[in-house]
């Protein structure tokens, strides 16, 4: 057991402040991993809040990590000390049920244990990537390409597979005509995957203000949804709607812009109930779906991708200290487009 620095709330709502934290022994096949750099998702403001439900603290949030090996367990056979590694957003599952067995661990029927935040099958509270290290059993760690710098690259172990997750599922390829609702921390990302898919991507943002932003990393086309006329013009016309928008919408007129069988799949994670008239779905057979980030071998598949198309986050460099601002302005949609923590600043 090790005692490392971190940052935590010491209570719901509280601004974060430096702390320590204990990290178990490596054992059996873990691995220790030095933490370069820490996204930073609006998860951890929604649930540093308590906003998902009562939270354990102090909590150290964090589960966009990447960094370097630096000691492996006995039983680990796939790192080895040097190797760049990432952790994403959960670090355990049963391992058993049909969906681990099927390497769809983020479904596991008996609930996977979240990278912070959760109790993990030892009985100890789960502490994510704001921190010096974390050990991990191997199976919940990938490598990071080393064509992906390891701050850019951090992300997209959230933001990276929540969408290329859906959209390796719906099998969006050339010949697809996708929409991605939201140019935020998700849908900045999402463009770049469907791009790289072949897929004429179009997004619906409630503004004009990110467009050359849009274009630049790949958007064909780009509407301003807050403009009505936007609706009439694209109704009918897209095989997926990924929708990467927090807030509960209404979506009867987004769904009215995909095609017969289209399929409008929502990542997002409102708090509030969403609402729609089965009306909109009934006349084209359209389906409404949800998705949640992938399993680890799709988490791997997702990196090389990224690593082979030269896909990153677009992101704003932070130093540990400065993460309460980077929540406040994050509340307030002011960063293009995910903040990253630089770790080495937790020994400023």
């Amino acid at each position: 057991m090790s005692t490392i620095p971190a940052y935590a709330a010491p209570s719901a709502g509280a601004p974060l402040a430096p702390t320590t934290i204990t990290r178990r022994a490596v054992r059996g096949a873990d691995v220790r991993i030095a933490i370069k750099y820490s996204g930073v998702c609006h998860t951890d403001v929604v649930q540093t809040s308590d906003g998902w439900g009562k939270g354990l603290y102090p909590m150290v949030p964090g589960h966009e990590i990447t960094g370097l090996v630096v000691e492996t367990g006995p039983d680990a056979t796939r790192y080895a000390v040097g190797d760049r590694v990432g952790v994403g957003t959960y670090i355990d599952s049963c391992r058993t049920c049909e969906a681990c067995e099927a390497g769809l661990e983020v479904y596991c029927l008996n609930g996977c244990t979240s990278t912070y935040n959760a109790v993990d099958r030892d009985g100890e509270t789960t502490q994510g990537g704001y921190s010096g290290e974390i050990v991990v059993d191997e199976r919940y760690v990938v490598r990071i390409p080393d064509s992906l710098p390891l701050d850019a690259a951090a992300p997209l172990l959230c933001a990276g597979i929540t969408t290329y997750s859906p959209l390796a599922h719906w099998k969006v390829g050339p010949g697809t005509r996708i929409a991605v609702l939201g140019m935020g921390g998700l849908g900045h990302v999402a463009v770049q995957l469907a791009h790289a898919m072949g897929a004429e991507v179009t997004v619906l943002s409630r503004t004009l203000g990110k467009k050359d932003d849009g274009l630049r990393l790949g958007a064909d086309h780009y509407y301003a949804t807050e403009d009505p006329a936007t609706f009439e013009e694209l109704a009918g016309s897209f095989d997926i709607v990924l929708c990467t928008v927090s807030g509960a919408l209404h979506f009867d007129r987004y769904l009215g812009l995909l095609k017969l069988d289209g399929t409008l799949v929502n990542v997002g994670a409102p708090d509030e109930d969403i609402t729609m008239n089965n009306w909109a779905l009934i006349p084209a057979r359209r389906s409404y779906a949800a998705s949640s980030a992938g399993g680890m071998p799709e988490i791997q598949e997702m990196l090389d991708f990224c690593g082979a198309h030269g896909i990153t986050a677009q992101i704003e460099t932070v130093r540990v200290q400065d993460v309460n601002d980077a929540f406040a302005r994050l509340e307030r949609s002011q960063v293009r487009y995910r903040f990253v923590i630089d770790m080495a600043s937790l020994e400023a």
